[in-house]
């Protein structure tokens, strides 16, 4: 029966023209879309593919001339022998295949590569689980002989190895290359490309099957591949995942292209990254965070931006296999917002480099009761200047030079950097927003950065090339983040805090400042040269604290890393003072520093900063502050808890606790807290009242 139906297909089709309009190649490949969105970078090179259709797999499209002849030729030899000789349909191979399906249990096909062109390209040529219909046979003969009459053998050729699929979800040679080989098309060897010819016409078979069939095809082209490499060639290509070839990462740019993208069509996404680097970086970054895991660190985040474009060159959101991107997560600030802290309060000439801040106990009554900061060290320098203090990074001179600018100027000046993340309620934080107790994300602090890098002016990073760069935006005077930037690449200043020696100073001109938040949860390292900015987090996406990890031991190696890497063909150089700020010599009295050059915002230059001498100073009792409670913590053993009374004033004074002497203020070693109402007081070596405060304890009862 089957023999009788070919062979009256066979006449009809001899004696009937073909009236279909078959597309033109250009048309097909005009509609192809690759399941994946390929990121490019600024010169070009892909960096990240990303899926965007779940369908199925599908690369760019590939030209005939990119693919490797040894596949055309195998897939010739196993589907279609008489290609080149056809018009679209091989009459004697139909009728040879009528004639032994007459006589075989297992019918055979006679459909060309064109047939196959032609059922790919049309929906309704289809066929259901039962084969295709009769009619459907004699469209896909006709459409078959309209295409070979309009395309080129060559056009008809690549469309089918761009469109036909391999195995499960491959379709087109580019996905499958790739999936099962790990290469580009052009790539393809003998035994590969035998492989992929022998799927095309059981894709499901299992690898033995399918690695016989491809020997045997290799001897049909008289191969000299041993049948021994290409079941090897099977075995390797089907216990590879069937995934695109792994390109450096850079995923969440990719991603946030895409959502900026919107509903549009798009498969090729340019951007402003540079592939190199980011590659750099994010190798940089996995082997810190592996030298960092058992002190239980185990993600990050690295941003690298142009300063004077604005250009994000490198975006690492995340150094796993995470979907968080740490880029623009939010996490406590820590530290880094110290610099604008200050910029704020020289541009308003509250303070100088040069001025002399109390690095002494402090208490802050606020709607929550007494904030009291400590610095990171948990001690206190005493009188420091405004340079010392920033680089570093000692925390209550900044608390008292945030008290000194205003709260609500200073939220107001982070909004205008950009810090879309803060509330705009200042009172919201309280003064220990100098501490950086906001949450903000690496894309905001490392553009906040930027803008002091740039002089003051502010402006939005891209991922996308920019015909011209975006004009910015004045947010701080040029010579406060002038003088914020020398204070931050000051080695020397920040020494007392962090030696000499350290990833911070680096071997050419770079400010830069570390940050840790509360409990060890954030770790930050952000710094600066002429022509870049560099940002980078450590912590965990999970919020768990880490282990002993300071700015210097965390971030900064990173930082440093990629300084060193953007720095290796010409060390940046220290920026030219702008207009309005001077230069003099600066002496302390008394000598807290020896004799030393210092920047002013003209008009605020000083070559003497003397401190009121200790004699001239009132006495008083700093901490407790009058009516302060303090709590007695259950946790801790009750003879271990201790208060440390402190004052100002000279040499030899004593104290008196509840009318009883207490010894000599500064020297004593604590007193271990009693419930209840107490009162402290202040005496001079006579025994004379200087100053005095009541103070409760509770708890412990």
């Amino acid at each position: 029966m089957r023999g009788s139906f070919l062979a009256a297909f066979l006449a009809a089709l001899l004696a009937s023209p073909s009236t279909f309009a078959a597309p033109t190649p250009e048309a097909v490949r005009a509609q192809w879309r690759s399941s994946d969105a390929v990121l490019l970078d600024r010169h070009g090179a892909p960096v990240q593919s990303l899926r965007i259709d779940r369908q199925g797999r599908r690369a760019p499209w590939v030209a005939l001339a990119d693919i490797s002849p040894a596949l055309p030729l195998a897939v010739l030899q196993a589907e279609d022998q008489r290609f080149m000789e056809h018009g679209g349909v091989d009459l004697r191979a139909m009728g040879q295949a009528a004639w032994d399906n007459l006589f075989r249990e297992r019918p055979r096909g006679a459909s060309t590569i064109t047939m196959q062109l032609a059922g790919l390209l049309d929906p309704a040529l289809k066929g259901a689980p039962g084969g295709r219909t009769l009619r459907q046979k004699w469209d896909q003969v006709r459409e078959a002989r309209a295409l070979d009459a309009a395309w080129s053998k060559a056009q008809i050729l690549e469309a089918y190895l761009n469109l036909a699929a391999f195995r499960g979800e491959l379709q087109g040679v580019g996905a499958a290359a790739q999936a099962l080989f790990g290469k580009a098309p052009s790539g393809l060897d003998v035994a590969e490309s035998a492989i992929l010819a022998s799927l095309l016409r059981a894709p499901s078979a299992s690898r033995p099957a399918v690695a016989r069939r491809a020997c045997a095809l290799a001897r049909e082209l008289a191969a000299a591949t041993p049948c021994a490499g290409i079941e090897r060639a099977a075995q390797a290509a089907f216990s590879r995942q069937a995934a695109m070839a792994l390109l450096p990462p850079a995923r969440e740019a990719a991603a946030r292209l895409l959502k900026g993208a919107g509903d549009r069509d798009v498969n090729t996404l340019h951007s402003t990254l540079d592939g190199t680097l980011q590659r750099h970086v994010q190798a940089v970054l996995r082997q810190q965070l592996m030298a960092l895991r058992e002190r239980h660190v185990a993600d990050g985040a690295v941003l690298v931006l142009d300063n004077a474009s604005g250009d994000f060159l490198a975006w690492v959101g995340n150094a796993g296999g995470s979907e968080v991107d740490g880029v623009t997560a939010l996490r406590q600030a820590g530290s880094t917002l110290k610099p604008f802290v200050y910029a704020l309060a020289l541009e308003r000439r509250l303070l100088t480099a040069a001025s002399l801040l109390d690095d002494a106990p402090l208490d802050i009554a606020t709607p929550s009761g007494l904030y009291a900061p400590r610095n990171y060290e948990h001690d206190f320098k005493g009188h420091v200047t405004a340079r010392a203090s920033l680089a570093g990074s000692l925390n209550v001179p900044a608390v008292r030079t945030l008290m000194l600018a205003g709260l609500d100027r200073f939220a107001e000046r982070l909004h205008a950097l950009g810090f879309a993340s803060l509330t705009e309620q200042a009172d919201f934080y309280g003064p220990s927003l100098a501490l950086g107790s906001a949450d903000v994300s690496l894309l905001e602090l490392a553009n906040a950065y930027r803008a002091l890098a740039n002089g003051g002016v502010a402006g939005s990073p891209t991922l996308l090339p920019r015909a011209r760069p975006e004009p910015g935006r004045r947010v701080f005077d040029a010579g406060a983040a002038f003088i914020v930037g020398d204070i931050l690449a000051d080695r020397a200043a920040r020494a007392a805090t962090f030696g000499l020696k350290n990833e911070l100073a680096a071997p050419y001109w770079a400010a830069v400042k570390t940050g840790t938040s509360k409990d060890m949860r954030d770790n930050w390292c952000i710094g600066f040269t002429g022509r870049h900015t560099v940002g980078v987090w450590v912590g965990n996406f999970d919020g768990s604290a880490m282990w002993d990890v300071s700015g210097v031991t965390g971030a900064a190696p990173v930082w440093r890393e990629v300084m060193d890497y953007l720095n290796r063909h010409g060390p940046g150089r220290a920026p030219a003072a702008p207009a309005g700020v001077v230069r003099r010599t600066v002496t302390w009295e008394p000598a807290l520093e020896s004799p030393r050059p210092e920047w002013f915002l003209k008009g605020t230059e000083t070559t003497r900063v003397a401190l009121l001498p200790e004699g001239r100073r009132t006495p008083k009792i700093v901490y407790p502050v009058g009516d302060t409670v303090l709590a007695v913590d259950p946790d801790i053993p009750a003879g271990r808890q201790r208060v440390f009374f402190l004052a100002h004033g000279p040499q030899g004074l004593r104290w008196q606790l509840d009318g009883e002497p207490l010894g000599t203020a500064g020297a004593h070693a604590g007193w271990q807290p009693v419930p209840g109402k107490h009162e402290l007081v202040l005496l001079d070596g006579a025994g004379g009242e200087l100053d005095r405060v009541t103070f409760t304890v509770r708890g412990g009862g």
